[in-house]
C-alpha cells in the first residue's frame, strides 16, 4: 500500500495527487451562510471544476450553491471521491466511518481538524487522509491562482 503519510508535513506531490485525481466531493458540515467557511470553500471548488455536495442534517434550506444538501454520507446517491470535513476534531471518527462505508477515496479535515485514530482506519481502509488543511488554500499554492482543474 506505500509508505505510511506523515500527517504532520505532506508532501506537494500527494497533495497535489488528491487535487488531480477526485471529481466529486462532499463537504460535511456545509452552510448556506455565505460567511462560513464551508460556504465559500464549497464555492471555489466548485469554480474550480469539482462537482461538490452538501451534508448537512441542520441545514434550513434544501439546496447550497445549487445542490440538494443531504442528511448523511450514506444517502447521496453517487460515488463521493473525497470527502472534506468541516466538524470539529471530536465528530471525525463517525464521519471518516460513513466515509469508509461510501467508498470514498480520500477524507479531508480542514484547518485546526485532527483525528489521528480516523486517520489509521481510513487508511486502513485505502483512503488517502490529509487533516488541518484546506483545500482552498492549498490549490492556488498548489496550481496558481487562476488556474483551472483539467478533467483527465
Amino acid at each position: 500500500m506505500g509508505k505510511p503519510v506523515n500527517h504532520d508535513t505532506y508532501s506537494d506531490d500527494y497533495l497535489r495527487g488528491i487535487l488531480r485525481s477526485v471529481r466529486t466531493i462532499a463537504v460535511v458540515g456545509a452552510s448556506e451562510r455565505p460567511n462560513r467557511p464551508s460556504h465559500y470553500v464549497m464555492a471555489f471548488l466548485q469554480a474550480h471544476g469539482y462537482r461538490v455536495i452538501p451534508v448537512n442534517p441542520r441545514a434550513s434550506v434544501p439546496e447550497i450553491l445549487g445542490e440538494k444538501v443531504y442528511n448523511t454520507l450514506a444517502e447521496i446517491p453517487e460515488a463521493i471521491d473525497m470527502v472534506d470535513v468541516f466538524r470539529r476534531s471530536e465528530e471525525v471518527a463517525a464521519v471518516a466511518d460513513e466515509a469508509i462505508a461510501k467508498g470514498a477515496k480520500v477524507i479531508w479535515m480542514q484547518l485546526g481538524v485532527r483525528d489521528d485514530a480516523a486517520a489509521r482506519k481510513a487508511e486502513q481502509a485505502g483512503l488517502k487522509v490529509v487533516m488541518n488543511r484546506c483545500p482552498k488554500i492549498e490549490y492556488p499554492r498548489l496550481f496558481g491562482a487562476l488556474a483551472q482543474r483539467s478533467a483527465g
